[in-house]
């Protein structure tokens, strides 16, 4: 259970990213507000009490790449001004993250469905070289894992025990052209990947105790880990709460400040 001084100041921080967010999109008119609000809380803490030096993350569903700037921001890793050069000529803030770009950015990603088969390269480097501590976090979409990519990865972990992936699946039940169940149902995810050989809870990915409970149990599995984090697209923003149009498209003037009054 964390403290209350740690979960007031992973909720000040992650309304903090949600603004940060904002300002991103806003500044380029271009963006994915929903899937980068819904992942904040998870990325908020990742970064700020769990991620060590050698672990790394794997921003699977890249284009809430977002989510991970501002993360980065907050973190000091990069100038919070920089922010509004997102998806901007020569940016280092790509649209779909880029460590060729950023250094701070992990792994380059984007493509999806390939998110989890790089987290077990890494997975298996850390094996061979008797590396037993770092861990290598994976945010994927749900709508996403309906690329099959991702089972032939869920299968590979399992078999290689590569209990070092700590994966988190961002359940907001909304992709860009409806809800996941219209498009391509995917139910029951646990069952799938316990089926899979995989390590599975179910959280409330904005609930900060049970974000980091989760993280801590998984630390101590012997199987890879998936968090089914069950999420809110556009959480924090009421008039984008659960509203698909709002997978992929920038706030005018007048709907950024009425989100930002919100944060406020």
């Amino acid at each position: 259970m964390l403290s209350q001084e740690i979960i007031i100041n992973l909720t000040k921080t992650s309304k903090e990213v949600r603004k940060d967010i904002l300002i991103q999109i806003y500044e380029a008119q271009s963006g994915h507000p929903g899937g980068a609000l819904s992942c904040a809380d998870i990325l908020t803490t990742i970064y700020f009490n769990h991620k060590n030096e050698n672990d790394k993350v794997v921003l699977s569903k890249g284009h809430a790449s977002a989510a991970l700037y501002a993360v980065l921001a907050e973190k000091g890793e990069i100038p919070k001004e920089e922010l509004k050069t997102f998806r901007k000529y020569n940016t280092r803030l790509q649209g779909h993250p880029s460590s060729r770009k950023l250094d701070k950015v992990d792994v380059s990603s984007g493509s999806l469905g390939q998110g989890l088969s790089i987290a077990n390269g890494i997975a298996m480097g850390y094996k061979l070289n008797k590396d037993k501590d770092s861990k290598i976090y994976v945010i994927l979409g749900d709508g996403e894992i309906a690329e099959g990519q991702v089972w032939e990865a869920a299968m590979t972990s399992a078999h290689y025990k590569l209990n070092n992936v700590i994966a988190f699946l961002d359940n907001n039940g909304l992709q860009i052209d409806g809800t996941n169940d219209e498009v391509m149902k995917s139910k029951p995810l646990d069952k799938k990947f316990k089926a899979f050989g995989w390590n599975v809870q179910v959280i409330d990915g904005h609930d900060f105790n049970q974000i980091n409970e989760a993280i801590e149990k998984a630390k101590k599995s012997k199987k890879p880990n998936m968090i089914i984090a069950k999420t809110v697209k556009g959480k924090g923003v009421s008039f984008m709460e659960n509203q698909v149009s709002w997978h992929g498209k920038a706030p005018n003037e007048e709907q950024y400040e009425n989100a930002m009054k919100e944060l406020a």
